[in-house]
């Protein structure tokens, strides 16, 4: 099988599963346990991966909290700091977003909003929410343009007195289109408003530099840059009082500074690690072949009337790419399955899977959604792989 679905997951990186395996086996311990070899054991090997992750965004390794993925980190940060700020800082409650980040954004937002929401819902509109539960926070979603950007000027239009976080995604998962978050970011800090990025998509494949690009939070998953399932980070910038407060998103014991309470999984940490330290190391050649295989397969999409390829040709995650089929008859979840057995490919976000796409719809191309497919490299892939699925397109 061509697997062509790097951006729903990825092999584990040649390393990572050896790194894991003493954690599941002979080093067991509890790091929240003390002073006995086992424990102290992986309280350094979490120690230790903290500051590889870490190492991977140039931030501090206290900024950095494990969680089992970027759900988990959003649902964290944006939770929590718009309960402390609302109830504790008094700095208000209004957060905005924008209509095509993922739905661990999304449906966080409106479940804040006191909208009506189901991950099932094929009526899904984020204008025609009706709310239920006053939750107390108004959120606003803002537009995107027709590549699916969010602009500057609109963040600045839609920032309010009492607007507290703004939280858009680094690059969308559908259509590849980046953001120019420095930008964004200058825009929330000129008002005071906390910004947090879902980084998912980027991290691991594209240089982040978060003393360049001054994001007060960013969310991160290991298994789309070669780590693991099941584990993540949140990113949360210090100052010199240390981590801002937030309000606790798993309350129970102390690890992760109090956030986030629970037993750490060891084993996905210290996989998350290795991952992160292959990433940066490997950073500059990984990234320069995808940008080869990147330019060399949209020139053979542009080679062909019968495809289209939606996003910012120019500012995109490179190996991503959601193209219209332009056939006559064409069904995309009944192309998947009829090539599943020779190419791995999906028609959009693996997390909204038989849903219609928000993010067609926030970028005015509703009426295609049964015809997109996502097609998505890594540094395994090849150019020739992209070719013998056009082929496969062209004579249907």
């Amino acid at each position: 099988m061509i697997y062509l679905d790097n951006s729903a997951t990825t092999q584990l990186a040649p390393g990572v599963l050896d790194a894991m395996l003493p954690y599941l086996a002979a080093e067991y311990g509890n790091p929240s346990s003390k002073y006995y070899p086992l424990a102290v054991s992986a309280q350094q090997a979490v120690e230790e991966s903290r500051e590889k992750v870490a190492a991977l965004i140039h931030a501090k390794p206290e900024e950095i909290i494990f969680t089992c993925g970027s759900t988990e980190s959003s649902n964290m940060i944006i939770k929590g700091v718009a309960d402390y700020q609302k109830y504790y800082e008094k700095r208000g409650s209004h957060i905005i977003t924008s209509k095509i980040e993922h739905h661990a954004t999304l449906n966080t937002c409106r479940y804040l909003n006191g909208d009506i929401y189901s991950n099932h819902d094929a009526t899904f509109s984020l204008s025609g929410c009706r709310p239920v539960v006053d939750r107390g926070y108004r959120v606003t979603f803002l537009d995107v343009d027709a590549l699916g950007r969010v602009l500057p000027e609109a963040l600045e239009h839609a920032i309010q007195p009492d607007t507290t976080l703004s939280t858009i995604m680094w690059a969308n998962n559908e259509i590849g289109t980046i953001n120019d978050i420095a930008a964004l970011c200058e825009v929330a800090h000129r008002h005071e408003v906390l910004f947090h990025t879902d980084a998912t998509q980027v991290s691991g494949k594209l240089p982040i530099n978060v003393e360049d690009v001054p994001v007060d939070f960013m969310s991160i998953s290991a298994h789309k840059f070669h780590g693991p399932k099941g584990v993540g980070a949140a990113y949360i910038r210090s100052d010199e009082y240390g981590l801002p407060p937030l309000t606790a998103f798993m309350h129970g014991g102390e690890q992760e500074g109090g956030i986030r309470a629970g037993t750490l999984a060891v084993h996905n940490i210290v996989g998350f690690g290795k991952a992160a330290e292959l990433a940066l190391t490997r950073q500059d050649e990984c990234t320069r072949k995808l940008l080869q295989m990147d330019a060399a397969a949209r020139a053979l999409f542009a080679n062909e009337d019968c495809l289209e390829l939606l996003g910012d040709a120019h500012n995109h995650i490179p190996g991503l790419f959601s193209v219209i089929v332009q056939k006559d008859i064409f069904d995309n979840e009944r192309f998947i399955q009829k090539v599943s057995g020779q190419f791995a490919i999906s028609s959009g976000s693996a997390c909204t899977a038989g849903e219609p796409s928000h993010v067609l719809q926030a970028i005015g191309r509703t009426d295609e959604t049964s015809r997109v497919l996502r097609i998505s490299l890594s540094e395994a892939s090849s150019v020739d792989d992209v070719k013998l699925l056009i082929e496969l397109l062209k004579n249907l």
